[in-house]
């Protein structure tokens, strides 16, 4: 379960566990157990509260991971709550169950998040410094992660006991390898011959304001704490830079490079030690006449390298034993051994190529290393700055010149942005993301922000310019270009309907074609999959009920530009399985099951939120 989370499960939970810190603890409150004074919660679970906070943390992950969708804020917060509701509905359960998951499985899972690595491997000070940076408990940390596997390894309970039979796999194979024929004609825009009216722009532009805003900007003070630039003021002398060369000299090491080859003579039941020895012996005298590989090809008892001069390759190590090790480490290039003794016999070994290893000069790397030895010497400071950096922006929500002085940083200032779009720093979607909080809205710092491994940044509110309607005059150009287009769709929908009708009274749609100088296009046997034809009218074409007495099935599909296909869907042929399909029955079998147990587990799901006791505040609170 473990590896899985790992491997970015699309389970329920786990996304919420691997951002943790990106965001903090969105997914189960964890503002709730902090200072929320008399603010009113928009959301309860049995005894649980959510809070506004909540709710905008929330929305911080779900506009980060749907950027660029074209959902609203009103409806992201929504689901957010809902997400919210869900997850404590679950959590309350499982403990009612007394489900849990052990000490050792939370250690491995938090060992395991590369937050809290360095260099690969577990960081206790990155990890003291991060929890410490998103104001949380080792304690606190430790129990919401140990609540989260809970409720994946829940999860998985249900959806990995799913499986799927045969009948489940042919079905699906004779829906997703079904082939329909299908006849079609397009009714293409045309321009719109009369200009809208003064009046109807105007009519259109006092009930579609909304749509004619310039967006909401703002402009913000922030502060940025960067390991590069505390590197840079790092003293080094040569001293100091010396004694981390011989620290490092691994770093700037080449190790030496040994290729060898070997002829074995093998111990077995047919020859025994002493024998076996002779032979080697013998080959040993026999190379002063004759090449190694010739006869190693020719004598060597280990028949796979003979065929290639008793080549082993590099040398490596603590793969063989240490008999055999220490003579090939021994020899020079080109020299061979006496015999050597292993498990498997008597071996000649010789050295065929040699690199002695090699260790850069100080002064060949000394401006690398200067880069390397500020960087670690930065490293510390900068984890204990981070600390400070979230502590005192938490301490004083009103300003960042507090923060400025105590890290000896200066407080910058940016240029007006969008929600979507920034110059400069705001040019990052998570400082955007984080301007446009309520939080910082309201005028308090941001919480710390990690711009990659070595950049944090805390931001506040510089200036708020709320969306704005613009002038009519200003929009009138795009209003006209609408109002044309909206006539040109509503003509073409209006045809295309008049073609249904002609056809769902037994016209044939070459006939119907003729009439409006139209072409037919034909498509037979087309499947759901690697067809060309534009996706609304390959779905239009699957949805479509199947012809009943000979008599086709109509319909109209509506493509993105306002172009109106009417289609006349003329014979399906049921699927079967391919080779292909069989080859891949177990992913399939598999593929069905998963998605079965996931709509089962979402049935369970839903059932507990029926049975449970939900308050929810009305919905503007949620959204506001």
């Amino acid at each position: 379960m473990l590896s899985r989370i790992r491997e970015k499960s699309q389970g329920a939970f786990a996304w919420g566990i691997l951002i943790v810190i990106c965001v903090p603890f969105a997914l189960w409150g964890i503002n709730n157990y902090m200072d929320n004074g008399q603010e009113a919660p928009v959301a309860s679970v049995g005894s649980k509260d959510f809070y506004l906070r909540d709710v905008n943390k929330a929305y911080e992950q779900y506009s980060q991971s749907l950027r660029g969708l074209g959902i609203d804020e009103q409806t992201l917060k929504a689901q957010a709550l809902q997400k919210l509701i869900k997850d404590e509905v679950l959590l309350q359960y499982v403990h009612a169950k007394g489900l849990t998951a052990t000490d050792a499985n939370i250690r491995e899972f938090i060992k395991s998040l590369e937050y809290f690595q360095t260099d690969g491997q577990f960081d206790e000070k990155k990890y003291k410094s991060l929890l410490t940076s998103q104001r949380i408990s080792s304690n606190e940390f430790v129990n919401r992660i140990k609540n989260a596997l809970v409720m994946e390894q829940f999860q998985h309970s249900i959806v990995d006991s799913a499986i799927a039979t045969q009948y489940d796999v042919e079905s699906f194979f004779k829906i997703q390898n079904q082939q329909r024929d299908v006849d079609y004609v397009t009714v293409t825009l045309q321009p719109a011959s009369e200009q809208p009216k003064s009046e109807e722009v105007a009519a259109y532009y006092q009930q579609h304001q909304d749509l004619y805003q310039s967006p909401e900007q703002v402009s913000i003070d922030y502060v940025e704490l960067s390991l590069p630039e505390m590197a840079k003021k790092i003293v080094v002398t040569d001293e100091k830079l010396k004694a981390f060369y011989e620290e490092q000299k691994e770093q700037y090491s080449t190790p030496e490079r040994r290729k060898i080859s070997h002829i074995l003579f093998a111990v077995n039941d047919k020859v025994n030690e002493k024998a076996a020895l002779e032979q080697a012996q013998k080959a040993k005298q026999e190379l002063a006449t004759k090449d190694f590989a010739a006869l190693a090809a020719e004598r060597s008892d280990d028949k796979v390298t003979a065929k290639s001069g008793g080549d082993l390759g590099l040398f490596n190590v603590g793969v063989m034993e240490k008999a055999f090790e220490d003579a090939a480490t021994a020899l020079k290039q080109g020299e061979v051994s006496e015999p050597v003794k292993s498990a498997f016999g008597y071996h000649l070994i010789k050295v065929t190529e040699l690199l002695p290893a090699e260790i850069k000069p100080f002064d060949s790397v000394k401006t690398e290393l200067t880069k390397a030895y500020q960087k670690n010497q930065a490293e510390n400071a900068f984890y204990e700055a981070s600390e400070k950096l979230a502590e005192l922006s938490y301490q004083n929500p009103d300003n960042l010149q507090t923060v400025a002085d105590a890290l000896g940083v200066a407080v910058k200032k940016s240029a007006l942005f969008t929600k979507d779009k920034g110059e400069g720093i705001a040019a990052d979607d998570k400082i955007r993301s984080a301007a446009f909080t309520e939080e910082v809205l309201q005028g308090n710092n941001s919480t710390p922000i990690e711009l990659g491994a070595e950049l944090l940044v805390v931001l506040r509110l510089q200036e708020h310019k709320p969306a704005a309607t613009r002038d009519l005059d200003a929009v009138r150009n795009d209003i006209v270009a609408f109002l044309l287009n909206d006539k040109a769709k509503t003509s073409a929908a209006e045809k295309a309907k008049q073609l249904q009708e002609r056809l769902a009274a037994g016209a044939t749609i070459q006939a119907v074609a003729d009439e409006n100088k139209l072409a037919v296009k034909h498509v037979k046997a087309l499947m759901r999959r690697g067809a060309d034809l534009p996706q609304p009218l390959l779905e239009a074409v699957f949805k479509a009920a199947k012809p009943v007495g000979g008599k086709p099935s109509v319909f109209i599909a509506t493509l993105p530009a306002g172009d109106q296909i009417v289609a006349s869907l003329i014979k399906v042929t049921e699927g079967v399985m391919s080779d292909a399909d069989k080859k891949q029955l177990d992913v399939a079998k598999k593929n069905i099951a998963n998605a079965f147990g996931q709509a089962e587990f979402n049935a369970v799901l839903s059932s507990l939120e029926a049975d449970a006791d939900i308050s929810v505040k009305a919905a503007k609170n949620s959204a506001e």
